[in-house]
């Protein structure tokens, strides 16, 4: 055979060896790894009432959320209960037993942590309760001010005194197995109803820091840079990312670090390490942005 025959059948065996790879299936996953169920603040894109076209032509977003897996042991937590986990439901791995009818209304997660009780973090806890999946004993971990204000008001406390879901106040590091732990950190936000917080996860081989609410990075008693170097990765609040994304309406009242400022804070070093979630519907930003579907191996 001729070199340049030679040449032409290594290069369609490369090219055959390379298709190979590309259709082999993905290998289930064997440690723990959070997966992104929304990206959007709490009113979804498109938002209610929008005619712009931010939310005729920009792709539906669903309300920021994860869920966070334990393969070893099929576990399951979701952090922030949102009005669209119904849906989100769909991006949940599923567990065996999921393929069986259960026997009563078991809980749907082995735990449900909360930020704060904005409108985007816990509606979804109503679906809960009797008026639709009924769960019988849902544990529910949060700050004693967000426990107080669920067991304190209506239609949240119904689920409560109903125990549909069982609260579970904390106030440090939650660990969920020998080499997996959730720390809260709390955080500015406004305080209309409750304090807020972020988390912090650590796994077996990696780490993830999650602030999906924040009103500025200045009064927060931590240091960004220390914080976003601490950990594998950072998603952190983007929700708006140019000051004249709300017009006819003042920015003032309702506070978040821009997207460009909270990476001017950063050296650029950790810019790779950053993923911006709970974006605004007007925020049509592209880079350095979460994906919804999106798995973070820990």
């Amino acid at each position: 055979m001729r070199r340049g025959g030679v040449l032409v059948l290594v290069a369609l065996l490369l090219g055959a060896l390379l298709l190979a790879g590309c259709a082999a299936p993905p290998q289930p996953r064997t440690l723990p790894y959070v997966v992104v169920l929304g990206i959007s603040q709490d009113g979804g894109r498109p938002e209610l009432g929008c005619t712009r076209e931010c939310c005729t032509r920009g792709e539906p977003r669903r309300v920021a959320s994860l869920v966070l897996v334990d393969p070893r042991t099929q576990q399951r937590w979701l952090i922030d209960a949102t009005p669209d986990l119904r849906e989100q439901m769909e991006l949940v791995p599923a567990r065996d037993a999921d393929a069986r009818p259960p026997k009563g209304r078991p809980p749907l997660f082995d735990g449900i942590f909360l930020t704060h009780v904005h409108m985007g973090h816990v509606t979804g806890l109503l679906q809960l309760g009797r008026e639709a999946y009924a769960a019988e004993g849902q544990a529910v971990y949060a700050s004693p001010s967000v426990c107080a204000f669920l067991e304190g008001n209506a239609p949240w406390k119904l689920l409560v005194s109903e125990q549909h879901v069982v609260l579970h106040p904390v106030d440090g590091p939650v660990e969920l197995a020998p080499d997996l732990r959730i720390t809260p950190i709390a955080v500015p936000h406004r305080a209309e109803f409750s304090d807020t917080h972020g988390f912090r996860i650590d796994g077996p081989r990696g780490s993830l820091l999650y602030i999906p609410d924040i009103d500025a990075w200045e009064p927060w008693d931590h240091d960004l840079a220390a914080e976003v170097s601490s950990v594998d990765v950072a998603l952190l609040d983007g929700t708006f990312q140019r000051e004249d994304e709300l017009p006819g309406r003042s920015m003032e009242g309702v506070p978040h670090p821009l997207m460009p400022h909270t990476l001017e804070l950063l050296p650029p070093e950790l810019h790779g390490r950053v993923l911006f979630t709970h974006l605004n519907h007007t925020n049509t930003a592209t880079q350095h942005v979460a994906q919804e579907g999106q798995v973070i191996g820990l």
